[in-house]
């Protein structure tokens, strides 16, 4: 197959590029950019000309801070494609990403294989069922082995069928070259068969009846297991070099499925990422899974009472963007004009198992100016951001006069001063991270407030609270009908539980709880709906008071590799953070291990371990849930505005009588 441009494509792909950082995401996409003829010279990141990486801190720092996306046709094929981040501290963009794809090409170092990033992915991929491939990259590095990552996938992802399409002719140097797939070699059409006849009712009898499908019967039934993940095709290479890199785009663009394309469907698309344009304004990339967008088109989004018009369609290619007047389905596009618009956004009717959560921010900051009078200018600065960037989940409290946003680590930190420097002309300094704990009730209780007085106002709200195993999250039901409180009433109920357990007995977000409203009562003359937004947090904070509290700490899984002469000091450390760790694997001087660690006692463990290892190992880390903290080892977050169980002045300030 080769590129196309002269007719109408008949298969559109929204591809996703993922991977551990370091593995070599963004030099491939210029590859296979230039492959295409998308560009004429395949850029470099490190000489800041990368297409994807367009932003000054992403070319200066080397790493991709931002998920960026680009066109390009190949055969039949236009694909979209997403690069995405590898660092950790940006998996938002991966998880914002991970909504609008079709596919992706998952991306590994053949030298270290299957890190902690990787394995996080890979759970999210399988979560919505997203067919990948995947590309062994680096090979002409030294210490590469495929056969040992494909071992290591094969140990990994037990449930996941791995296929090689290609074989490294030679690793480990610039001369290193791949060869196939080869569609005419019939080893490699038998051993096909054979791991198709494993998942595919067809090719297990062909298999039995000693017979052997035409290479395009075996493309076509590949193509149909790879789209029900049955089988994910392994290809490897060097991004650097180019080596491989046209196998991958010929077998991604065959292999991969296509989007829906019906554009006389429902209007339905995601909003998965938004940003700021200083002349255009706020632009919205949108995932169309059904129907069509065009310029001046009034777009309903869940959620909004009115809908905002398009001013303009716009499509991303790098750091430039071409009018394109519309999008249909199956495509993505950039849309302005929704100035309400929010990344996460339904378009229409929602799309199924869009969603997936793989970034947890562990740390809060708060953020200052350098100047007093520059606080309002800071704020709208961030607010931007967070609009960017919803897990930032900006907090400000205009009493305290105070800035507070959600990190997910300390690279982040580094780059959001230098986005507010950049853009917005601001210095910002930040507060020391803190770990943001959680809390859960420890024990079933009730929680009842009656407000009756002083009229006029009716509101009784009898809430029952259960602890939940860990990772439940919060789940609310109501179990009274609307004789005992119009459902409208319930309605505000809801959203004040959900607003107010932000802030529990400790201070911290309440999680792992199950709410339930069991009693109460409305007045058909007295009550006014603003009412339950003034009892429902009264009856809430009596609940968790009398269920008692637990305090939850974050925890990471995390991954080392460095020289077996520090073992026993690492060992030591682990032990001292109050970690667990497994049996080290040894092997050629080095040790791999795999720990959990508290995130409090662990945050600034990096910087000893790149210090005690010369800077030779390597310390990769992902969010593994939280758990049960000794209240003495943890810290409690003093109360932001008035407490709702100081009842009477709670009162006066939900009744507006004091500010």
């Amino acid at each position: 197959m080769g590129e196309r441009k002269e007719k109408k494509p008949i298969k559109r792909i929204c591809a996703g590029l993922l991977a551990h950082v370091d593995a070599g995401k963004t030099t491939l996409t210029e590859q296979l950019l230039y492959l295409s003829g998308a560009i004429r010279r395949a850029g470099s990141v490190d000489d800041g000309t990368a297409q994807t990486d367009w932003l000054e801190v992403e070319r200066r720092r080397g790493i991709s801070v931002r998920a960026a996306s680009s066109r390009l046709l190949w055969g039949d094929a236009a694909v979209n494609l997403i690069d995405t981040p590898g660092h950790a501290d940006f998996s938002g963009e991966v998880e914002r990403s991970l909504g609008a794809l079709d596919g992706a090409v998952l991306l590994l170092s053949a030298v270290e294989g299957v890190q902690a990033q990787t394995k996080l992915i890979w759970r999210a991929m399988c979560s919505l069922g997203l067919p990948a491939v995947v590309f062994l990259n680096k090979i002409d590095r030294a210490g590469s082995s495929c056969r040992k990552v494909l071992e290591q996938l094969a140990r990994e992802f037990p449930n996941s069928r791995f296929f090689p399409m290609q074989e490294p002719v030679e690793e480990g140097g610039n001369s290193a070259s791949v060869q196939g797939p080869d569609w005419e070699d019939v080893s490699f059409r038998e051993n096909l068969l054979l791991e198709l006849a494993e998942c595919d009712p067809d090719m297990e009898e062909a298999l039995l009846n000693e017979q052997m499908p035409a290479p395009e019967q075996l493309l076509e039934h590949l193509r149909k297991a790879v789209a029900g993940r049955k089988i994910v095709p392994v290809f490897c290479g060097s991004a650097k070099t180019g080596v491989g890199c046209r196998e991958l785009l010929e077998g991604a663009a065959a292999l991969l499925p296509s989007a829906e394309q019906d554009a006389e469907a429902p209007l339905s698309g995601l909003v998965y990422k938004v940003e700021y344009d200083p002349v255009m304004g706020k632009a919205a990339h949108i995932r169309l899974f059904g129907g069509r967008l065009k310029n001046r088109d009034a777009v309903p989004v869940q959620g909004q009472e009115e809908p905002e018009k398009i001013t303009q369609i716009r499509r991303r290619m790098g750091e430039k963007t071409q009018d394109t007047g519309e999008i249909s389905a199956g495509d993505i596009g950039m849309v302005y004009g929704l100035s309400k618009i929010k990344t996460g956004d339904i378009i229409g009717a929602e799309p199924l198992n869009r969603s997936c959560s793989i970034a947890v921010p562990l740390l809060q900051v708060q953020v200052y100016p350098e100047k007093e009078e520059e606080l309002p200018a800071l704020a709208e600065a961030l607010r931007q951001l967070s609009d960017e960037d919803p897990l930032l989940d900006l907090l400000w409290l205009p009493d305290e006069r105070e800035l507070h946003v959600k990190i997910t680590g300390v690279i982040q930190l580094e780059i959001l001063e230098e986005l507010i420097a950049q853009r917005f002309g601001l210095k910002a300094s930040f507060s020391k991270p803190t770990v943001i704990y959680k809390e859960t009730p420890a024990h079933t209780a009730v929680g009842f407030e009656s407000y009756t007085w002083p009229k006029p106002c009716w509101a009784e709200v009898e809430l029952r609270i259960e602890p939940l195993p860990r990772g439940s999250g919060v789940q609310y039901e109501s179990a009274i009908k609307e004789k005992q409180i119009f459902y409208r009433y319930q309605n505000h109920i809801k959203t004040s539980v959900f607003q107010n357990l932000k802030q529990g007995v400790y201070g911290w977000e309440v999680t792992d709880a199950k709410i339930t409203l069991i009693g109460g009562s409305h007045h058909t003359i007295h009550t006014h709906p603003l009412d339950f937004f003034v009892a429902t947090p009264v009856a809430l904070l009596d609940g968790l008071t009398k269920c008692g509290s637990i305090l939850l700490e974050p925890m990471l899984a995390v991954q080392m590799t460095a020289p077996e002469e520090v073992l026993g000091r690492v060992l030591g450390d682990i032990t001292a953070m109050r970690g667990e760790f497994d049996t080290p694997v040894i092997a050629n001087g080095e040790f791999t291990l795999e720990a959990r660690l508290p995130a409090a006692d662990s945050i600034d463990y990096p910087i000893a371990f790149r210090s005690l290892t010369s800077g030779k190992g390597l310390y990769s880390t992902r969010f593994d849930g939280y758990q049960e903290c000794p209240l003495e080892l943890g810290k409690t977050c003093p109360r932001r505005g008035i407490n709702p169980l100081d009842r009477p002045k709670w009162i006066l300030w939900a009744r507006n009588a004091i500010t």
